[in-house]
């Protein structure tokens, strides 16, 4: 496999078209369908499918494709951060789950490193990806919790996958709705309390295990449930809708979350909230600067962090 065989991948995909890729990648369509062949033999899948109304990726293809754009996404990078015309920025890139405080943190990172140049990159992602990021090197850092029902599953795939999983902090799960939402009127909720009232979560796309899920409780059946893909949509849904979810009650009002509130659940389930990093590299320094501003948030919140 060559990179450039992984670049021309990409413009067929784009193009949908083997004449149209050859002529924005200005060499010869026979050029540029030899090297497909040579790529589809060597991994021995059949990338394409191919008609007269054009080309289409197989099965095959699109999770190849995956895997390539992540090849490439760390070739940018060392373009970017080692070309030699490249000016050198500071490169840093997180992904995690939908919380407050992982954005948070990140504009504050922002704001103290005030560089000229720098090429950062936030992810709130579903469950799976954050993994995959990490372990693609895609991102340094990520964002996860674990409880005692998905503990056992994802330990298991962080190990498999080399990562490591750190504890920042300990959180009883809250409910948030939005702030004219009836229930506000107690001091506590109850899983009764939510019955009549329309459940929203977030989608984790194919991989749809519960063990996934980003709310806890994710296997109790909901009469009325909407899944979402946005922290933004979750937050207007709970308004518009008098809908709710579940997370760690962290609400941040500097982040236009004014409009949501968070109440206690009354269960008896804990949620573990920490970071994950590849085992096979080292934090960069605008790394650990991220961490230091998320443990400053976190103790912000009231939280005490694990092992301080």
């Amino acid at each position: 496999m060559r990179i450039q065989q992984l670049h021309y991948l990409e413009k067929i995909a784009e193009t949908g078209s083997m004449n149209e890729a050859a002529k924005l990648l200005f060499i010869s369509q026979p050029s540029l369908s030899q090297a497909m062949k040579e790529l589809e033999k060597e991994y021995k899948i059949q990338l394409f499918y191919r008609s007269k109304l054009g080309i289409t990726l197989t099965a095959e293809g699109r999770e190849f494709i995956n895997y390539s754009r992540s090849v490439l996404d760390q070739v940018n990078l060392l373009n970017e951060r080692f070309g030699k015309e490249a000016v050198r920025k500071q490169v840093f890139s997180v992904s995690g789950q939908h919380y407050a405080f992982v954005v948070h943190a990140f504009v504050e990172l922002v704001k103290k490193l005030g560089e000229d140049e720098y090429n950062f990159t936030l992810r709130e992602t579903q469950t799976e990806n954050v993994l995959n990021d990490i372990q693609t090197f895609r991102s340094e850092l990520g964002v996860i919790y674990l409880n005692n029902f998905n503990k056992t599953v994802l330990m298991r795939l962080i190990s498999e996958k080399s990562l490591e999983f750190i504890p920042l902090f300990i959180a009883h799960p809250h409910v948030f709705v939005g702030r004219d939402n009836p229930l506000t009127n107690k001091k506590r909720i109850t899983l009764t309390d939510l019955e009549d009232y329309t459940y929203l979560s977030y989608e984790q796309g194919d991989t749809n295990s519960f063990y996934f899920s980003e709310e806890i409780l994710s296997t109790l059946q909901h009469r009325k449930w909407i899944q979402i893909s946005d922290r933004a949509t979750i937050f207007n849904l709970m308004v518009g809708l008098n809908g709710y979810t579940i997370s760690s009650g962290i609400i941040s009002s500097e982040l236009n979350d004014e409009k949501i509130v968070a109440i206690p659940l009354d269960v008896p389930d804990r949620m573990t909230l920490g970071y994950l990093k590849n085992k096979k590299i080292e934090l960069s320094d605008t790394a650990k600067d991220y961490l230091d501003l998320l443990k400053q948030h976190i103790r912000g919140y009231g939280f005490e962090i694990i092992g301080e």
